[in-house]
């Protein structure tokens, strides 16, 4: 397994090493030993998730508030997207930044990204099914988006999603600024702060 921080802080790609045979394929997906290594405490696993999406369909940018917040660590179990962080810390050095990995079968990747980070994907194929694993059980009071489409924030989405498909929460969401005017995202103060937290108790 080799995990690379992104350009983003505080996230990571993670390819896991395959075995192929004659029967198929084996590999670990997940290891919390590995990330904890890597972020400096292990993850307090909460909740797993899943979605199924036709190609096309935008999900995100999602976030919610810090402390907690919620951390996922992200795969495709079937087909692929486009797997968006973006740093919407306020004062971070990189905020309104982003990078993305791109999630499918073939190499089956998985992406990790800490409290206080957006997530965002684009579903590249049909039947796309991506699997979450998070810190944090759902709390919709606690819960916020930005409008993917924001050109403050200027994702690019490849030709391969084809015509996008948004919710329309996602649609009616504020854009970077905005929600930023309002004091909607967290600081990277906070984030550090319970980052720092979760390292001292380990």
């Amino acid at each position: 397994m080799q995990i690379r921080e992104l350009s983003i802080p505080d996230s990571y790609e993670i390819t896991p090493t395959q075995f192929p045979d004659d029967r198929g394929v084996f590999f670990e997906w997940y290891r919390f030993d590995r990330l904890a290594e890597t972020i400096g405490h292990p993850l307090a696993l909460a909740q797993g998730n899943s979605s199924v999406s036709k190609r096309g369909v935008v999900r995100g940018i999602h976030f919610a508030d810090v402390p907690p917040s919620q951390a996922k660590y992200v795969t495709a179990n079937r087909g692929a997207v486009l797997d968006f962080v973006i740093d919407i810390r306020v004062g971070s050095p990189t905020f309104g930044e982003w990078d993305s990995v791109l999630l499918d079968d073939v190499d089956r990747r998985a992406i990790y990204i800490a409290e206080g980070l957006g997530h965002c994907f684009v579903a590249l194929t049909d039947d796309a099914t991506v699997s979450y694993l998070v810190t944090s059980t759902f709390n919709a009071e606690r819960e916020h988006g930005i409008d993917p489409t924001d050109p403050d924030v200027g994702l690019v989405f490849p030709e391969a999603a084809g015509d996008l498909l948004l919710s329309p929460k996602d649609t009616a969401a504020p854009g970077l600024h905005e929600a930023a005017a309002s004091g909607l995202l967290p600081t990277w103060a906070a984030a550090r702060a319970y980052y720092d937290s979760l390292n001292a108790k380990d």
